[in-house]
């Protein structure tokens, strides 16, 4: 059921949000050079790696001095676009394009580089355990909580993301999809 509902929600979300994808991938054109798309390694279930796709939001190699860090809320690699998409989430749309290919669902934790795995696995040992189901575009943890910004920020986030694996249902992804929605209506991304 749930992988019926991935499949359905993806294909009505990339429907509907064409017109406003267009605008964004002018936009993005216009406002910065590079690519449109921007595609990373990611850890999926059981560990596996793919590749996820998203509207470009920073500048063209942005981690090129730094490597793989987390961005904060002053980060000064995001685009002035990249600004509005992370606001609103719309630089995810993409994603519904790694739910089709069933690398992802709607709802999970949200999935992490194998860089940035590598070294949370050295405070959190059992950080790992999240990738026993798949990866989210959205989660219990990004309704509940912020992005990671520090350990502490991965600890709260760990533990909404073990809350939903245990809890698991399909009343609560409706209720993390409507919450996920209602949050992207306020623009409370960054």
């Amino acid at each position: 059921m749930k992988r019926i509902m991935d499949v359905l929600i993806s294909l009505l979300a990339l429907i509907l949000l064409m017109p406003m994808s267009l605008v964004l991938i002018l936009l993005i054109i216009l406002t910065s050079h590079g690519s449109i798309f921007y595609k990373q390694i990611r850890v999926g279930k059981n560990g596996i790696h793919y590749q996820m796709y998203k509207f470009r939001s920073m500048y063209e190699d942005s981690e090129y001095i730094t490597g793989p860090i987390w961005a904060t809320r002053e980060d000064t690699r995001i685009t002035s676009i990249g600004k509005i998409m992370r606001k609103f989430h719309l630089d995810e749309i993409p994603q519904f394009i790694n739910v089709l290919s069933g690398h992802m669902s709607i709802i999970g934790p949200r999935p992490e580089r194998p860089e940035i795995i590598k070294s949370i696995i050295k405070d959190i040992p059992y950080y790992s355990n999240r990738t026993q189901i798949k990866p989210g575009i959205t989660g219990w943890a990004q309704i509940r909580g912020s992005y990671d910004n520090s350990i502490n920020d991965v600890n709260t986030k760990l533990k909404n993301d073990f809350y939903y694996i245990e809890h698991s249902s399909f009343s609560l992804d409706i209720k993390i999809l409507l919450l996920t929605l209602l949050k992207i209506m306020k623009g409370q991304g960054f």
